[in-house]
């Protein structure tokens, strides 16, 4: 019998935590097989009911994944021949069907296994609850003598992961990656989403399989005799965690970059967002929907037919336009023309720019503050102000004390809103009942650098470093709203480059963790996700169940900003994961205009803001991983600076050559190295690629051209028309274009 004295029995725990103590405590599993992982064993045993492999550090503990679960009674295991890279394969056969295990490690930098699980099943086949795969064990192999930490695991449809660590014993931490890209022939043949199925309760981990709800109709059963993923996950390995969240967050980064190398990636395509942007330039200034006249001045509209103008939509959409009109070389009139009518926002009573215009009436509630609201549109105002805009930097000046007024008020620690007349709080904290706006902090910061670089007054960085400050301690709770949390990671970095205090570097790992945790790392092809790609979107909030472009492209943005003050030091993981982020999100984000979309799949009858037109190049704000219909909040016109930051940064003006560069990662630097002779410097990954293109610019011929490293190794086009031509190039590195 197995001794249960030690057994803390005010902690619930299951049959099957019970039955794996039992069987570790019984040694009633056999033995098949191992190998060796830098200083881990790895085992694989077979027990009563399941297949197991065992990850261990000697005195240490380790960790027990279920490999295969066969409830049916008697299988029998078997190893198979391995295929190439593939140390270990196993074969189950049992009632239900042939299950096969495929276990592959690497020593390279981090300790990372994969173990990949299929069944072909014997019959049409209906699984009912399956468990959790993933426990914790003690040296002594008891999963319920352990004690640990999840600081991280899935929220909704974003990435299938759970990052735990292991104290007593101190096995380090450990990182779980579920591939949910591979278990899309489940997800569609069960009618299930994979929202939450990562995670657990210790010391019960990893993945539980989806299955259908009683209440939601009978599923249509796994076939008989088609091979089906159950599984395809991946550990990462720590011999110590981190004792704090600044390091932590650090080896989260590493973790889920090891991971990621794993993907098998999907393309990411070209995108013209020089077109694009014409057209929602063309829009902006001629459908009647896009604007509107108050007070004798040009106000954007929020949505297609809904809402009213707002600061935040206006000084969005005159931002974009002012890198626009940068970047092309000659003003874009109607981004002047906007320019005019923003002072109407400025209250002289309250000394502050409020959220709508005085003449909104009943339709909103105009002494309502939105936190972030608040700071947003002044960010925007600085851009201006440090581009040398004496108007927009008046507006921010006289703006600004009201702003740092409502951060000492509440503390640092900013409700979700409140009155504008005497900070009384309206709504105090999320849906999760214990926070408010937590990533506020970090724009905070950031508008308070903008203000230190504008004025030198020390005080606006004291008030950056005191926000920053008042967010730590929250680890993976910092998220509210991505876009934010990206600016609190470039505000750190301008903090650390000011000061030269690698707290501030260390403290954007934070904010860039809880960013990546609220991704989407992988493809779905569930109903209408089909067609458009969500990989490595961010859900727009911390419980958002969808992707929104204006976070997307500000996302974008402010990920271009790190980069650029970034230099050497940075954790290679972040730097890696930031351009992968950004290079897929030129491609992605090509999917939120209804224009390349199917118009069935388009959400029908109402919206929650205005109307749908397709004809418009303003993009859907709703994108959803899970197959619902796009679009449901509505089409949001303040969406469509988006197509404006993303032709500015991904294409280059060549002086005096008939194209114009594309690259899908951020060029850091471009020097002209002969008359027909280019180097240009990529910022991505280390083991990363990025598409570099010659693109013909209007009533020019294409060129003929070539790209070699800078080691002298010629790269063939990956594609050429008479219009473009694609090469794919290391992310990180030099490259050198030449023409003819």
């Amino acid at each position: 019998m197995v001794e249960t004295a030690e057994l803390q029995r005010d902690i619930p725990t299951s049959p099957y935590a019970l039955g794996l103590r039992d069987e570790m405590a019984g040694r009633a599993q056999r033995r098949i097989g191992g190998l060796e992982l830098g200083d881990l064993e790895v085992e694989i045993r077979e027990g009563r009911d399941s297949l197991w492999v065992l990850v261990r550090r000697k005195g240490k503990g380790g960790i027990a994944l279920r490999a295969a679960h066969v409830p049916t009674g008697p299988f029998q295991c078997r190893a198979l021949a391995a295929r190439a890279g593939e140390p270990l394969r196993f074969e189950v056969d049992s009632a239900m069907g042939r299950h096969e295990i495929c276990i592959e490690p690497s020593e390279a930098d981090l300790h990372r296994l994969c173990v990949r699980t299929t069944l072909r099943p014997a019959f049409d086949l209906r699984l009912p609850f399956l468990p959790r795969d993933l426990y914790p064990l003690d040296a002594n192999d008891d999963p319920l003598a352990t004690q640990g930490n999840v600081e991280a695991a899935q929220r909704g449809v974003n990435a299938g992961l759970v990052y735990f660590r292991l104290d007593k014993p101190a096995f380090g931490s450990v990182l779980y990656f579920q591939n949910l890209t591979a278990l899309n022939p489940y997800f569609r043949a069960t009618g299930t989403v994979p929202s939450g199925i990562v995670g657990g309760n210790w010391p019960e981990l990893g993945l539980s399989l989806p299955v259908r709800k009683p209440d939601a109709g009978e599923a249509d059963p796994l076939p008989a005799g088609e091979e089906i993923v159950l599984s395809d996950a991946v550990l990462v390995f720590r011999d110590w965690a981190g004792d704090d969240e600044q390091e932590m967050a650090r080896q989260f980064l590493q973790m889920l970059g090891a991971a990621y190398k794993t993907l098998t990636l999907p393309e990411a395509a070209y995108r013209d967002w020089m077109w694009r942007a014409e057209r929602s330039l063309t829009d902006l200034e001629s459908a009647p929907e896009a604007t509107v006249r108050h007070y004798g001045h040009r106000y954007v509209m929020p949505y297609v037919k809904g809402e009213v103008p707002d600061v935040m939509v206006q000084m969005s959409v005159v931002g974009a336009l002012n890198d626009y009109s940068k970047w092309r070389g000659e003003p874009v009139p109607l981004a002047a023309e906007l320019k005019k009518g923003l002072g109407k926002f400025y209250d002289p009573k309250v000394k502050t720019l409020r959220r709508f215009l005085p003449n909104v009436g009943d339709e909103k509630d105009p002494d309502a503050v939105d936190s972030w609201y608040l700071y947003h549109p002044m960010i925007n105002l600085g851009r201006l102000a440090i581009d040398g805009d004496a108007q927009a930097r008046e507006l921010l000046l006289k703006s600004v004390d009201y702003g740092i007024r409502a951060a000492h008020h509440f503390k640092y620690k900013w409700p979700i809103m409140y009155r504008i007349q005497d900070f009384s709080v309206i709504t105090e904290a999320r849906g999760d009942g214990r926070f408010g706006q937590t990533d506020v902090n970090g724009i905070y910061a950031y508008l308070m650098m903008q203000l230190y670089q504008l004025t030198s007054d020390e005080m606006y960085l004291d008030e950056a470093k005191a926000a920053i400050e008042a967010a730590k301690g929250l680890r993976f709770d910092l998220v509210y709203q991505t876009n934010l949390t990206v600016w609190g990671a470039v505000a750190c970095l301008r903090l650390w480059r000011i000061t030269g205090d690698s707290d501030h570097l260390a403290q954007s790992y934070v904010y860039l963790a809880g960013f990546f945790h609220n991704c989407e790392i992988w493809e779905s092809e569930i109903g209408y996700s089909e067609h458009y790609s969500n990989f490595l979107g961010a859900t727009c909030l911390h419980d958002a169940p969808y992707m929104a472009m204006y976070e997307c492209f500000e996302c974008f943005a402010g990920f271009e900003e790190y980069l650029a003050n970034s230099g050497p030091d940075l954790e290679p993981a972040a730097r890696m994961l930031i351009g992968e982020y950004c290079r897929y999100a030129l491609s992605r984000a090509w999917f939120y205009y209804p224009d390349t979309l199917p118009e069935e799949i388009i959400h029908k009858g109402e919206h929650q803001s205005g109307t749908i037109d397709r004809k418009l190049s303003f993009p859907l704000e709703d994108l959803y991983a899970d197959g619902q219909s796009p679009g449901q909040i509505g089409q949001e016109i303040y969406g469509s600076g988006g197509a404006f930051v993303f032709a500015t940064r991904s294409f280059h003006l060549v002086e005096d050559a008939p194209f114009r560069l594309f690259s899908n990662q951020f060029v850091r630097a471009m020097e002209r190295t002969g008359n027909r002779a280019l180097s240009i410097q990529l910022d991505g990954g280390e083991t990363c690629a990025a598409m570099v293109s010659v693109v013909r610019l209007k009533r020019r011929k294409l060129v003929k051209a070539s790209i070699m490293t800078a080691d002298g190794d010629a790269i063939r086009p990956h594609r050429s028309s008479d219009d473009r031509i694609d090469f794919h190039v290391p992310a990180n590195g030099r490259v050198i274009l030449t023409w003819e």
